[in-house]
């Protein structure tokens, strides 16, 4: 059994980087500033230093914005509103019948190329995002298909790294709509929102051609539309409790529905579970005589140390140990996804604890280090330093907390949460009340959005009226919080954390990066 080594450092600095790829001679000043009071610090940083530098600048994409084309920013707003007309992400039939129709009148594009296919709770994207700069940095040509997206829809369907253009999103659409109106008027019930998003994918994904797919579910995992295809490896992050109501009410329940990506033959990766959860994923993984890697046996992270900008990581993966790898995202729970995203790709490659060779460790270190993932523990100011991350459930939640007090030197955070009906906003709370010294509640421009007033009601039962501040409009909340955060900047390290919602964090991202 691999054991888990992980050596937590305090805080490296109450003044970090905007992101990873600032300047060396910002680095160097934070280096010159915190070495003499830690002297491991110097050690730690100038790792990170020569790897960053090893890498190159980072290859992840900005999230797209409007395009600049006005006519391309009209067909996408027109695109975009037809598929708004149909069923929602969140009204669900349970089942494949229309998204393999669908697939059937195209032609299975699906099965043009092999796929990974990830499910899971919480981790998905930047898992995926990790699988994708893998696979690319061995110079295979990638698709990936994430949801939600954090600004721009075309950020779904990504082809080598980087969402498909405006005009590529409206030339796909416009080529399966026919094929999506005739399985309409055959099905009892339209394609959703969601189903015609996926055929959109597949089809740009042989288009293209790709040599890979990165696929993540929807929700769940037996009838999510993204489940027409037979992945020759299949992710399952850490489970835990969402979407209750469609999925289950114990992890051991949720897993019965996400086992379903699970395919004979398939090589499963399973990230650490909940006992019940990875009982029923492992009978699973038995009745359809799959091979499994699980994390802490067959792979997992030994060792893991802060640094400037991220952490620095010894992996051990399928065929061997990666040592030197610098991750700029913070968090123990992205270096779990690391060792999951490495995992994953080494079975795609065939490399398994029965084959003696591994990866080359300078590429993994080079695509490791160029790694993005967008609103999930991603600083986008300072003075005060606002971090985004897109935490919506309980463990999301714990998992973002951890992450900030191990890599931030807050001597006072401000939270501002904007959360969706439906979700357990409570336990959110519980797990903030910890590090948050003050919240203001918003609500993002979603129709699923819960009311500022509602959400309010809950925080003050959680931290207090004093603790409290509501505020419906975004702006207005994010204004509040770091005026608050300013207000403590005389005593150092005050910062402010956006969090609740992947829509709030995209609509605070647009306003903090126009300024």
């Amino acid at each position: 059994m691999l054991p888990l080594l992980v050596r937590r450092l305090g805080p490296v600095s109450e003044q970090q980087p905007e992101s990873h790829d600032d300047s060396f001679d910002e680095f160097d000043q934070i280096v010159a500033e915190e070495s003499d009071r830690d002297p491991d610090l110097a050690v730690i940083a100038a790792g990170s230093r020569t790897l960053r530098a090893q890498a190159g600048p980072p290859q992840g994409e900005p999230v797209p914005d409007v395009p600049a084309d006005p006519q391309a920013a009209e067909a996408l707003r027109e695109v975009e509103q037809e598929l708004a007309g149909r069923w929602g992400e969140t009204k669900l039939e349970p089942s494949v019948t229309r998204i393999a129709a669908l697939m059937d009148v195209l032609g299975e594009p699906q099965r043009a190329y092999p796929s990974i296919h990830i499910t899971g709770t919480n981790g998905k994207t930047s898992t995926a995002r990790m699988i994708e700069v893998l696979l690319n940095a061995f110079e295979l040509r990638t698709g990936r298909y994430t949801s939600p997206h954090v600004q721009s829809i075309t950020e779904r369907i990504s082809l080598d790294g980087a969402p498909i253009t405006a005009e590529r999103f409206v030339e796909t659409y416009h080529d399966i709509k026919p094929y999506v109106e005739m399985v309409d008027a055959a099905e009892e019930f339209r394609l959703s929102f969601f189903e015609v998003l996926t055929g959109m994918a597949y089809a740009a994904f042989a288009d293209a051609p790709v040599d890979a797919a990165v696929i993540e579910v929807g929700m769940g995992g037996t009838w999510d539309a993204t489940n027409v295809i037979d992945g020759a490896v299949a992710v399952v992050t850490p489970i835990s409790l969402d979407h209750t109501d469609r999925l289950g009410s114990t992890p051991g329940e949720i897993a019965g529905e996400k086992g379903g990506v699970i395919k004979p033959g398939a090589t499963v990766i399973l990230a650490q579970q909940p006992v019940d959860a990875a009982q029923v994923l492992l009978k699973k993984a038995v009745e359809v005589d799959a091979t499994v890697a699980r994390e802490g046996m067959e792979f997992g992270v030994v060792t893991r140390e802060v640094a400037v900008g991220g952490q620095q990581l010894t992996l051990r993966g399928l065929g061997g140990e990666y040592d030197g790898i610098f991750l700029p995202l913070y968090g123990a729970h992205m270096a779990h996804n690391a060792a999951v995203a490495l995992a994953a790709v080494e079975a795609f490659f065939g490399i398994g604890a029965d084959r003696a060779r591994v990866l080359d460790v300078d590429t993994v270190r080079k695509a490791f280090a160029s790694v993005t993932s967008p609103g999930r523990m991603e600083v986008v100011r300072r003075s005060p330093t606002v971090v985004l991350d897109a935490a919506h459930n309980p463990a999301g939640a714990l998992a973002t907390a951890d992450a900030v007090t191990e890599s931030f030197g807050f001597s006072r955070l401000i939270g501002v949460v904007g959360a969706s009906e439906g979700k357990d906003v409570r336990g959110l709370f519980e797990a903030f009340e910890p590090i948050f010294a003050e919240v203001v509640v918003t609500e993002n421009t979603s129709h699923r959005a819960m009311t500022a007033d509602d959400l309010g009601a809950i925080a003050v039962e959680v931290f207090g009226a004093d603790r409290v501040q509501v505020e419906p409009r975004l702006d207005d909340a994010l204004e509040a919080a770091i005026t608050l955060a300013e207000e403590e900047a005389e005593y150092g390290g005050a910062g402010v954390l956006v969090t609740g919602s992947v829509i709030t964090v995209g609509e605070a991202r647009l306003l903090l990066k126009r300024g």
